[in-house]
């Protein structure tokens, strides 16, 4: 594999589409390996602008604007961040021989709840729980009655949450379809899921090229309304269990195609394995690699793009705990308590130019037993304050 140097004529170059916490700790993985990086998002001085060679503020959304910034600086591959951007670009440049990773069909598939559960159900035969696609009201409370409360139900596209809600009886419904309508994303149709009664979920984070697949340990997981709040790596399964595991997040990623590290989002409920979600990209869960792995997610997600060896050593368990604003600011100020920097734990501010109720703002990251880790990472977390 030949490397090169940044900004010269012949540089290697990926360009971010979505220049979140995600995108910043790709950027600097691919800096460290000399790459040229070309940060885009929707806004200026996002976390990935902060470190990358080059920077673009565009609308997302815009096919034009995209493929503009692509055409430009003719990328060697092209790094989808984050759902919200404009599929018919990434489709007509896979078309202009540009290498979208993983690739644009598995890119459409993954945006669209709709798109990626009909995929693994009906195609490809992956359990899933029930589900039902609604535009209105009337066919939510229909749906609903189909699937039977409590229920959970979401926009089809969506990212970190928004707009998902549990409806625990009828009564529920009409708050439930107002929190998605007003979700970020396209809430113009809604999926209306069975809630299964797991035992626990995990994300299976899984690295593909065209000559293997490697799995990193399992990460548990605790959400609040459908965004992490803590994850930890391992998480404990019977080895039947995770071998069930690997084979359905080998099937689905097998399914999409293409390089790079997959999300892979499973229930599992005694010795079943259902098929919840799945990120053709670093996962948020997965920030916990950086202090469990000698080669955290991102640079492993990297190494799959351009072709390297994807070894890597587990160096035990550890716990990662998001911090999100309670508070609106145009200057973030954080009051950091010191055992956040202690022989064990970590604290990674994201740079995000502006904190909103509810954005997530840093993660503290803590090595050692998971239980103790976990209490540790609450305590930090806890203390943390934000004006």
């Amino acid at each position: 594999m030949k490397l090169t140097t940044p900004l010269k004529s012949n540089s290697l170059k990926i360009l971010l589409l979505g220049s979140g916490e995600i995108g910043k700790e790709i950027a600097i993985e691919a800096i460290r390996l000399g790459v040229e990086t070309i940060a885009v998002d929707k806004y200026a001085n996002a976390p990935a602008h902060l470190v990358a060679n080059k920077s673009y503020v565009i609308d997302m959304k815009s096919k034009e604007e995209i493929l503009e910034v692509i055409r430009r600086e003719k990328p060697d591959y092209i790094l989808p961040e984050i759902e919200a951007i404009s599929i018919e670009a990434l489709l007509e440049a896979e078309k202009e021989g540009f290498h979208v990773i993983p690739n644009a069909e598995a890119v459409n598939k993954t945006m669209n709840r709709k798109n990626i559960r009909e995929f693994a159900d009906k195609k490809l035969k992956i359990l899933t729980s029930k589900y039902e696609f609604v535009k209105s009201y009337n066919e939510l409370v229909k749906a609903a009655k189909i699937i039977g409360f409590p229920c959970v139900i979401k926009p089809v596209m969506s990212s970190s949450g928004h707009g998902q809600s549990i409806a625990k009886k009828s009564k529920d419904l009409k708050q439930c379809w107002d929190i998605a309508k007003e979700a970020r994303g396209d809430a113009s149709e809604l999926i209306v899921e069975e809630f299964i009664e797991f035992d626990y979920e995990i994300t299976l984070l899984t690295l593909r090229n065209e000559r293997e697949t490697v799995f990193c340990e399992p990460i548990g997981h605790k959400q609040k309304d459908g965004d992490y709040i803590f994850s930890w790596q391992p998480m404990k399964m019977k080895k039947s269990v995770k071998i069930k595991a690997k084979n359905m997040a080998k099937k689905i990623t097998d399914g999409l195609g293409g390089r790079g590290i997959f999300g892979v989002e499973l229930f599992i409920k005694k010795d079943k394995v259902y098929f919840s979600e799945v990120s053709p990209r670093p996962h948020d869960t997965g920030m916990v690699t950086m202090i469990t792995q000698s080669q955290s997610e991102f640079a492993l997600h990297l190494r799959a793009v351009l072709g390297l060896p994807l070894e890597f050593t587990t160096y035990g368990s550890g716990v990662s705990a998001a911090f999100k604003s309670d508070c609106d600011s145009f200057v973030p100020t954080f009051d950091i308590p010191e055992n956040a920097f202690s022989n064990n734990s970590f604290l990674r501010i994201f740079g995000k130019p502006e904190s909103h109720r509810g954005r997530r703002m840093a993660v503290a990251l803590v090595y050692g037993d998971i239980n103790k880790s976990l209490l540790q990472a609450k305590n930090i977390i806890k203390n943390i304050k934000q004006k």
